[in-house]
């Protein structure tokens, strides 16, 4: 897992940071290592830290109710999981089917990833325009959705870390953990 979850003061889950920002909110005392990989431990100059995989905030931090996830770039490439929307190779851009010189907007239903190649072979065109089909359409991921992507969870990871998140989370990864 590339990613550590970072659970609110109330054990609610609240995002993701990378291994080396958990580990500084934890050596700042602003978290607490909930669970850790059991075999492996970071060492510093006269500091050993395990490796964590759920890290808890020592205090509350409110947090206003969304029942969509804002949209960013890193969130496209996220829910379309880096693989390109019109050829399914690796995708490192975002590309916008309504173009933003013809109005199109920063949305998660107009944007999808894509290779730097079928990007630029796109260029100020709609997809119909440029001829090149969609292999999956855009969609508006739920927080707990983009929360799961971005964890990169699968099958054991999921049961490893369900007590620590949603059960709808749970659930909906219930398919792909058999």
């Amino acid at each position: 897992m590339r990613s550590t979850l970072v659970l609110n003061a109330s054990y609610e889950p609240l995002t993701t940071v990378s291994l080396q920002r958990a580990v500084v909110l934890v050596l700042q005392d602003k978290a607490v290592v909930e669970q850790a990989h059991p075999l492996r431990t970071m060492r510093g100059t006269g500091v050993t830290v395990p490796v964590p995989r759920v890290i808890r905030l020592q205090r509350y931090v409110r947090v206003p109710f969304r029942q969509q996830a804002p949209w960013s770039r890193r969130g496209v490439l996220v829910r379309d999981q880096h693989l390109c929307a019109y050829c399914g190779r690796r995708a490192t851009t975002v590309d916008h089917l309504q173009p933003r010189s013809r109005g199109g907007t920063d949305t998660w239903m107009n944007t999808v990833a894509a290779c730097s190649e079928d990007n630029q072979r796109k260029a100020d065109r709609t997809p119909e325009q440029a001829g090149m089909k969609l292999l999956r359409r855009p969609f508006v991921p739920t927080p707990q959705a983009t929360l799961m992507l971005a964890l990169g969870l699968r099958g054991a990871d999921v049961r490893e870390l369900a007590a620590w998140l949603p059960a709808q989370v749970v659930a909906s990864a219930a398919p792909s953990a058999a």
